[in-house]
């Protein structure tokens, strides 16, 4: 019997970069992108060759480099070695984050502010830029930025990364409009409480009372969970959606009490 629907829902073939993916969300989402029969290219300033070694020890394809991506001539050179070697760019997930935690009064907060917003925007804006010549040659072309549930609220004594992944939401959404045109989607997915390295100093008792008073399902993530909606909206499926915030989150902001 054929098939009813038309839309497809395989990467396969499909070109993804992943930065921040030696660990946590990126690293589960080059595996899943991997599992779907994408080419990934894994990214992070920390060593990637496990990652890789673990994808193409699964039967997938990935080739790893090294990448501070707060060095835009680093960014411009590393994007241009992808597209070489892979034949071209579909996808780029922007996920590299780092936290930076202190009051605004504290002597060394303007160091904070400057790192944070060249990892956590500034440089999601140059890898698209860096990767936009190539995806504009691209059948559904996807950009998927990592933002935060901090982006939709706030926590105390982490206003750097408050306000550069508030930042990233509103990247999402002028670029959504400005590359509509032209086909290109560009979504924005903010993370709730998740295991990951940036979590892993919390106590599991802590952990545990948080999500209780929290969450609406009484839990973390994890990282894989986060990468499945990102394999969401890479889909060519999922050609209509763009500029959308999505909290994954389980139920984190919605819940009053």
């Amino acid at each position: 019997m054929a098939r009813l629907s038309k839309l497809s829902r395989s990467i396969a073939g499909k070109v993804a970069i992943v930065t921040g993916a030696a660990s946590g969300m990126g690293r589960a989402t080059a595996h899943l992108f991997a599992d779907e029969g994408a080419k990934v290219a894994v990214l992070d300033i920390s060593p990637v060759d496990p990652v890789v070694a673990e994808i193409t020890g699964a039967g997938g394809i990935a080739r790893g480099w090294q990448l501070d991506v707060s060095r835009k001539d680093d960014i411009d050179r590393v994007v241009a070695e992808i597209a070489s070697h892979f034949g071209g760019i579909d996808i780029l997930i922007n996920n590299a984050g780092i936290s930076l935690h202190g009051a605004v009064d504290t002597e060394d907060f303007e160091s904070r502010w400057a790192r944070s917003l060249d990892v956590l925007l500034t440089a999601q804006v140059r890898m698209i830029r860096a990767a936009l010549p190539h995806l504009r040659r691209a059948s559904d072309a996807r950009i998927v930025n990592i933002a935060s549930t901090e982006a939709l609220g706030a926590t105390r004594f982490i206003s750097p990364y408050t306000a550069a992944k508030s930042g990233v939401v509103g990247l999402t959404r002028s670029l959504a409009v400005e590359f509509g045109p032209e086909g290109i989607t560009v979504n924005c997915i903010c993370p709730g409480p998740i295991n990951t390295g940036m979590t892993e100093r919390i106590s599991q008792e802590h952990k545990a009372e948080y999500a209780r008073r929290r969450v609406a399902l009484r839990r973390y993530a994890e990282p894989e969970e986060v990468a499945q909606m990102t394999l969401s909206l890479c889909l060519p499926a999922a050609g209509f959606v763009t500029g959308a915030t999505l909290p994954v989150d389980g139920g984190l902001t919605i819940r009053n009490a």
